[in-house]
C-alpha cells in the first residue's frame, strides 16, 4: 500500500499540543461523573492554533454511547455548549476532541470524522484516568489518510508532541492543590483555603531565598573545582543577572513599600465590600421576614 500525504497533512504531523491544567481537571471531573454503564468519556477541545502549536485551554464533555457497531453522540448538545462558550470567550475555537483511556479505539475514527468537519486538522487527545504507573498518561494524535490512487482508502492515528503548560495564575492554583497531596484517602478529603496576599508574598520570598542559596552553592562549588561547570547554566545565570534592574537599596525599599501599600489598600477594600455584602444580605432577610 502506498501512503499519500498532502502538504497540509505533513504540517499536521509537526503540530505540538499544549494542554492547560484546567482541561485535565475537567476531563477527570467528567470521568468521575460518568454513567455506570459508560466505559469511557469523550468531549470537545477548545483553544487556538498558532504557528504549529495547538493551545488547548478549555474543554467540555459530550454525552455519547458506544455500541459494537455504532456510536451515538448528542451533537446538538455539543453545538449548544460551544455556542454558549463562544459568548463568554470568543477566542476559543474547536481544535479537536478528547477521550479517556490510554489507547485509540475502533470508534475513534468515526468520532474524528465529525470533528474534521468542525475544524481543520483536529487533534485527538487521550487521557489515561486509570493512572497506570501512577501517572495520568497524556497522548495526542492526528489522523492521516492512507491509500492508493483509485483504490480503497483508510486512516491512521499518528502520535504528535504533547506537553502540559500553564499560565502564571494557574501556577498559583496548582500550588494550592499540591498541598492536599498528603491526604491519601478519598473518603476524607482535605480542604485548603487560599492564603492571604501578604502570606503568599512571605512564602514566595522564602522559596526565593532557598533557590538563591542553591545558586550560590553551585557557583561556589564551580569556583572551588568541586563541580564541573555547565555552559548552559552559566548563560542562564548571566541572563538572570542582566534581567535584574540596577537600583540602590533605598530605591528597592521605596518600590517595595509602595507595592505593599497598594496591596494593603486592595485587601482593605475587598474586606469592606465583603462586610457590606454580608450586612446587605442580613438586612434583606430581616425586611422580607
Amino acid at each position: 500500500m502506498t501512503d499519500t500525504y498532502s502538504p497540509s497533512k505533513m504540517s499536521a504531523l509537526n503540530l505540538t499540543v499544549r494542554v492547560h491544567p484546567l482541561v485535565l481537571f475537567q476531563v477527570v471531573d467528567a470521568f468521575e461523573r460518568r454513567n455506570a454503564d459508560s466505559q469511557r468519556v469523550i468531549g470537545t477541545l477548545l483553544g487556538s492554533v498558532d504557528k504549529g502549536v495547538v493551545e488547548v485551554t478549555n474543554c467540555f464533555c459530550v454525552p455519547h454511547k458506544e455500541h459494537d457497531d455504532q456510536v451515538e453522540a448528542e451533537l446538538s448538545y455539543a453545538l449548544d455548549v460551544y455556542e454558549l462558550n463562544r459568548r463568554v470567550n470568543s477566542s476559543e475555537n474547536i481544535v479537536g476532541w478528547w477521550a479517556t483511556g490510554h489507547e485509540v479505539t475502533n470508534h475513534s475514527s468515526v468520532i474524528h470524522e465529525y470533528y474534521a468537519r468542525e475544524c481543520n486538522n483536529p487533534v485527538h487527545l487521550t487521557v489515561d484516568t486509570s493512572l497506570q504507573g501512577n501517572r495520568m498518561g497524556l497522548k495526542a494524535y492526528v489522523c492521516v489518510n492512507l491509500g492508493i490512487p483509485g483504490g480503497k482508502s483508510g486512516c491512521m492515528f499518528t502520535p504528535i508532541n504533547s506537553e502540559v503548560t500553564c499560565y502564571e495564575p494557574e501556577v498559583v492554583g496548582l500550588q494550592l492543590c499540591e498541598k492536599t497531596i498528603a491526604v491519601q484517602s478519598r473518603h476524607q478529603p482535605k480542604t485548603v483555603s487560599p492564603m492571604l496576599d501578604l502570606a503568599q508574598v512571605a512564602e514566595a520570598s522564602t522559596k526565593l531565598l532557598a533557590l538563591l542559596d542553591q545558586v550560590v552553592a553551585y557557583v561556589e562549588d564551580v569556583i572551588n573545582g568541586k563541580q564541573q561547570p555547565d555552559n548552559s547554566v552559566g548563560r542562564s545565570l548571566l541572563d538572570l543577572i542582566n534581567s535584574v534592574p540596577h537600583m540602590s537599596t533605598d530605591q528597592f525599599a521605596a518600590m517595595f513599600n509602595s507595592n505593599v501599600k497598594d496591596l494593603l489598600m486592595v485587601v482593605t477594600l475587598s474586606q469592606l465590600i465583603k462586610t457590606q455584602l454580608q450586612l446587605n444580605e442580613k438586612l434583606t432577610f430581616l425586611t422580607t421576614n
